[in-house]
């Protein structure tokens, strides 16, 4: 065996015995419980099954906007648009078709994630680097902010609401901007290829699953070894940064715990220092001085051996 050979060999052991090291510290039997019961719902998860997946994209896009030829070009998850002078956003899912169009996925089991006024900044983000300088603002192409929520935003019971600009005046004839918003009922069970999209995401077997796009890429993150090593990673690191947020958090009320406490006591000490000084003076009777402090009658007069 040459030299060479022999090293390789010994290399490809010792990268073996890393990932072996690495899948039995990561995937213990709780965090593989975990697995096995998230579903496309839940942002750890959906992030790992749509990246490099524009197949499940496409189909998610082509049921919401009721369109079968629309092809996704480029995609993404965790997609990140800086603003130059305010807050920058992160995208669950981006996504680009054909046409130019271009699309923001938000998966949101939570109310408070997915208010008019996110969709809003979310949508001016996408058009805020659109075009170069110069160009004409015809050339800006359509956007749409889909978010998909686990109970009815709009408490209407259907299965999409569209949210899009009208003129008033013009008996809300369409004004043509080119931005889109979408809010997809998540509490839906309708027998249309919405509720059963809907039914997918919230499936934590992929058996259970109607289409088969989304049923083979679940599969892969929660039958195979490589899908389900990915999934504990990903699982044992979102845990951890709950656990660092939760630090942070705890330090900060801490701290604010420690300057009430200190107010609370700094506040006592000049009570009792105001009631000394009354009492040396003796103008005031104990009855009001302790009106003038805030301290009892019988904290007063406690303090009176006190004073020379």
């Amino acid at each position: 065996m040459t030299k060479a050979r022999h090293n390789g060999r010994r290399k490809a052991s010792a990268l073996g015995k890393s990932r072996a090291e690495r899948s039995a510290h990561v995937m213990k039997r709780e965090t593989l419980a975990v697995v096995k019961n998230l579903r496309l719902m839940d942002d750890t998860f959906m992030s790992k099954c749509l990246e490099n997946a524009p197949e499940c994209i496409e189909l998610i896009l082509q049921i919401i906007l009721g369109k079968k030829d629309l092809k996704v070009i480029k995609s993404q998850t965790e997609y990140p648009i800086k603003s130059l002078q305010g807050r920058g956003v992160r995208f669950d899912v981006f996504a680009r078709d054909s046409e130019g169009k271009e699309y923001d996925i938000e998966i949101q089991r939570a109310k408070d994630g997915a208010e008019p006024k996110r969709a809003r900044y979310n949508s001016a983000l996408m058009d805020a680097n659109a075009l170069k300088s110069g160009e004409d603002f015809e050339k800006l192409h359509d956007t749409y902010v889909i978010f998909i929520t686990e109970n009815d935003m709009m408490g209407g019971g259907k299965d999409v609401y569209h949210v899009n600009r009208m003129i008033e005046e013009l008996d809300c004839r369409a004004f043509g901007d080119g931005t889109h918003i979408i809010y997809v009922n998540g509490a839906t069970r309708s027998a249309t290829d919405v509720g059963r999209l809907i039914h997918d995401l919230l499936c934590r077997d992929a058996a259970d699953m109607y289409f088969d796009v989304l049923r083979k890429r679940v599969n892969e993150f929660k039958k195979s070894e490589e899908g389900r090593l990915t999934m504990c990673e990903a699982v044992e690191e979102f845990a951890e940064k709950i656990a660092v947020r939760r630090e942070a958090r705890g330090k900060r009320e801490g701290r604010r715990e420690g300057r009430r406490e200190g107010e609370a006591l700094g506040k006592r000490e000049t009570m009792f220092a105001t009631a000394k000084r009354l009492l040396a003076n003796g103008k005031l009777m104990l009855k009001e001085i302790a009106e003038c402090t805030g301290l009892s009658l019988a904290q007063v007069k406690k303090l009176q051996p006190t004073v020379a």
